[in-house]
């Protein structure tokens, strides 16, 4: 049987494209470039071929638990970490959109984490910070790898607002963590794409 084209594989396709393009400032307005068009018949008109449905049926985005260590009023900026942060660096990126796939302009995103031996900062606000999708939906989030402490698995912490919307609390996930099955949290649904030093996942709105 032909896989069905859902919403998510219709999302993970569109950030492809918009990942090259987040290698720019977020807040840019160029228009997309034209997608394929699709010519059934030799003589025929070309066309541009119909819009997929785009339901799967899981979402929208899943909400969970704040924690602990959230601290209100961050510094609006894509670029959490600062010198001397232990981790990796790592660069996530994705879209906000709602349910009918809308990309979701000037949407609030405000990360926070753990550095890479596993401690937050929760007397100042090194690996916090909040900042807005663009035109298309976009964000660009430049951190570290977080670490591991007791019980938790790896993730990162989010919360996502539209205009005047209400907030989603939730939290980001590495694939392939072996704490990830004992993690009472964890949520598949909101595994990463992860590839080396780079992430993508695309938040979806109710």
């Amino acid at each position: 049987m032909p896989d069905r084209l859902t919403r998510r594989r219709l999302i993970e396709t569109t950030a492809v494209g918009a990942a090259a393009l987040l290698l720019g400032a977020c807040d840019s307005d160029d228009e997309a470039p034209e997608r394929p068009r699709a010519q059934t018949e030799p003589t025929e008109t070309a066309r541009l071929s119909p819009t997929p449905a785009c339901d799967d049926g899981d979402d929208p985005t899943p909400e969970q638990t704040e924690g602990p260590y959230y601290t209100p009023d961050t510094p609006r900026r894509r670029r959490i970490t600062e010198a001397g942060v232990p981790g990796d660096a790592l660069v996530v990126t994705g879209l906000v959109v709602a349910t009918d796939c809308k990309p979701i302009r000037r949407a609030l995103l405000d990360f926070w984490q753990c550095d890479g031996d596993g401690s937050y900062d929760n007397e100042g606000y090194r690996l916090r910070g909040h900042q807005f999708t663009d035109s298309r939906g976009r964000f660009r989030l430049e951190t570290v790898r977080p670490g591991l402490y007791t019980g938790r698995t790896r993730h990162i912490h989010v919360k996502v607002q539209r205009p005047r919307g209400q907030v989603l609390t939730t939290q980001l996930y590495f694939p392939g963590e072996p704490d990830n099955e004992g993690d009472g949290i964890f949520d598949e649904a909101l595994l990463m794409d992860v590839r080396g030093a780079r992430a993508a996942y695309d938040f979806v709105l109710a």
